[in-house]
């Protein structure tokens, strides 16, 4: 048995969770999401704690037991506080700027790059930190790997877009190489 499958879910003062036969759904301060219930489970639910039951015990319901746990603990966790992930651009003249819920990127290239930002995704920018913020995780996640991978960072001088408190493992360049 999986012990994040076992452990349960609290659910948090102002989230409501409905519950159906094959779906959940949580509304909260910042929105409203929802899981399918996989086949071979049972959700329960007490005042304050949700409880994922596996009634079936074969490889397939093993596999998913943890994981329909985390999904449903995300989207508790999206709706009462939200997800944000920070990115950070280095470079010179690597810049961004907000066009309306868009963003549009100068990152060295002889075009400026626009990015399209998705519906329940707040991005916002301070100097060269990018946060985005939603309540998806998911989502939140996806848009943050699209906005780096406009611009990687390069292991010689570190230029690009990464996450905040990511370690870039730098390369010794052509002179480092011939004085060895």
């Amino acid at each position: 048995m999986s012990r994040i499958g076992r452990s349960l879910i609290t659910v948090p003062a102002g989230t409501t969770i409905t519950i159906d036969a094959t779906h959940l759904t949580a509304k909260g301060s910042k929105g409203e999401l929802g899981v399918d219930i996989f086949e071979g489970f049972e959700i329960k639910q007490t005042d304050t704690t949700i409880e994922v039951v596996q009634l079936v015990q074969n490889r397939i319901t093993n596999a998913q037991f943890g994981l329909l746990r985390a999904l449903i603990a995300n989207v508790v966790i999206g709706v009462s506080e939200g997800f944000s992930k920070k990115l950070e651009m280095n470079g010179v003249g690597y810049r961004v700027e907000k066009k309306g819920s868009n963003l549009q990127f100068a990152l060295g290239l002889s075009h400026k790059v626009d990015f399209e930002c998705p519906a329940d995704i707040e991005l916002t920018i301070e100097g060269n930190i990018i946060t985005v913020t939603g309540s998806d995780k998911q989502l939140v996640g996806a848009t943050a790997a699209n906005i780096r991978s406009l611009k990687k960072p390069e292991p010689y001088k570190g230029k690009g877009i990464k996450y905040v408190g990511e370690h870039i493992r730098r390369k010794a360049g052509k002179a480092a190489a011939k004085a060895a």
